[in-house]
């Protein structure tokens, strides 16, 4: 190659552009980077706002209003009404127990020699009762005997008063002898005595027959207590066996088989499926036109084709939520009132055994009593 075509190509090569200082090269990739984060927040907000619009719940129609809560039913302790030992456990947990069933037993050996005990002691106090009543008879025996020799003593009183009597007037006009008359004296005296000692005798009759009554009270009182004593014994062996009061669902096993439990110990918890109910939040605005009886309509989460018609059973009459002292508009709207909305009862009895509690839901109240339901809150309720 000659010398001119090497300048040529000097000549018209190209010049590579300045490098930029490191600083500023930081600052133009710090503000890319701002650029795309920026733009990634905004498609996310976006996307939330439209996922928002599309699963937010419908719009309630006027004359209504809804809040969201959990299924509850009232809890029941089953416990031992006095301290001892646990027998037995009959039901586990999650079993459906009825009315009246038996779940746990208590021991009962200590009872069972008790009413063993107040048997034989009213048995004592029945042969108690016998003995004074036949002590009753003879003390009135006792009596008769008594009057009867009272009779006879007066009997002999009223005669030797009358011979004492005609020896008195023989005496004085000299045709009886002096012995004679002394010995009517004596005589009149003695029958006088006699009937002293008679009439003692039936008085001492008379208490002996009292204190025999009093003996026969005092045994039918012992009978009396015996009985007692065997009807509260035969209380508590019956208390022993523990029952449900409710027709209701086992939620806890408290105490196990072989464990001593106190008085009032609980045992076993149970849910009362007859009384379920949710409770939810209202505004002071809307929960001003809740009545007692009010109709409510339940939307579970998990089973959100069935409608479940329930009436309100409890409207608070404090807010829960209490504002400042100094209220503004949005303040006093913060205002929220509990309210319970108890399921119908005879929907609970149709399907009881697939009542579960805890489940998070909707409650939607009628306020205005002339509003129809719309057609998505019919009822609609398993068979």
């Amino acid at each position: 190659m000659s010398d001119t075509d090497t300048r040529t190509e000097t000549k018209f090569k190209p010049v590579a552009a300045p490098r930029r200082p490191a600083p500023a090269r930081k600052a133009v990739a710090g503000r890319k980077r701002l650029v795309a984060g920026a733009a990634i927040v905004l498609v996310a907000a976006a996307l939330a706002f439209a996922g928002w619009w599309l699963l937010k719940p419908k719009g309630l129609e006027a004359g209504f209003a809804s809040g969201n809560g959990r299924i509850e039913a009232t809890e029941i302790d089953v416990a031992a009404k006095a301290p001892g030992r646990l027998a037995e456990v009959l039901v586990n947990e999650g079993d459906f127990v009825r009315r009246g069933q038996v779940v746990a037993r208590m021991d009962t050996a200590v009872l069972n020699a008790q009413h063993t005990e107040a048997v034989a002691e009213l048995a004592k106090a029945g042969s108690g009762i016998t003995i004074a009543q036949s002590q009753v008879a003879q003390r009135q025996s006792d009596q008769a005997a008594a009057q009867a020799v009272v009779a006879q003593r007066r009997a002999e009183l009223n005669v030797a008063g009358k011979r004492l009597a005609r020896s008195r007037t023989l005496a004085r006009d000299g045709a009886a002898s002096v012995q004679e008359y002394d010995d009517d004296v004596a005589g009149q005296q003695g029958s006088a005595a006699a009937v002293t000692a008679a009439v003692a005798q039936v008085a001492a009759a008379d208490a002996a027959i009292v204190t025999a009554r009093a003996q026969v009270a005092g045994a039918s009182a012992s009978a009396d207590a015996a009985r007692a004593t065997i009807a509260r014994i035969e209380a508590d062996i019956e208390d022993s066996d523990l029952k449900s009061p409710r027709d209701a669902r086992v939620q806890y096993r408290v105490a196990q088989p072989s464990e001593v439990v106190a008085a009032g110990g609980k045992v076993l918890n149970l849910v009362d499926l007859t009384d379920v109910y949710m409770t939810f939040f209202l505004p002071d605005a809307a929960v001003g036109k809740v009545a007692y009886g009010s109709d409510v309509r339940l939307v579970l989460d998990a089973a959100p084709q069935w409608v479940v018609p329930a009436s309100a059973s409890y409207v608070a009459d404090v807010a829960q939520f209490t504002p400042k002292t100094v209220e503004t508009t949005s303040e006093r709207e913060k205002l929220m009132f509990r309210v319970r909305a108890r399921i119908d009862p005879a929907v609970l009895a149709r399907s009881i055994r697939e009542v579960k509690t805890g489940l998070p839901g909707m409650a939607y109240v009628r306020l205005d009593p002339s509003a129809a339901w719309p057609d998505r809150l019919a009822v609609h309720v398993p068979n």
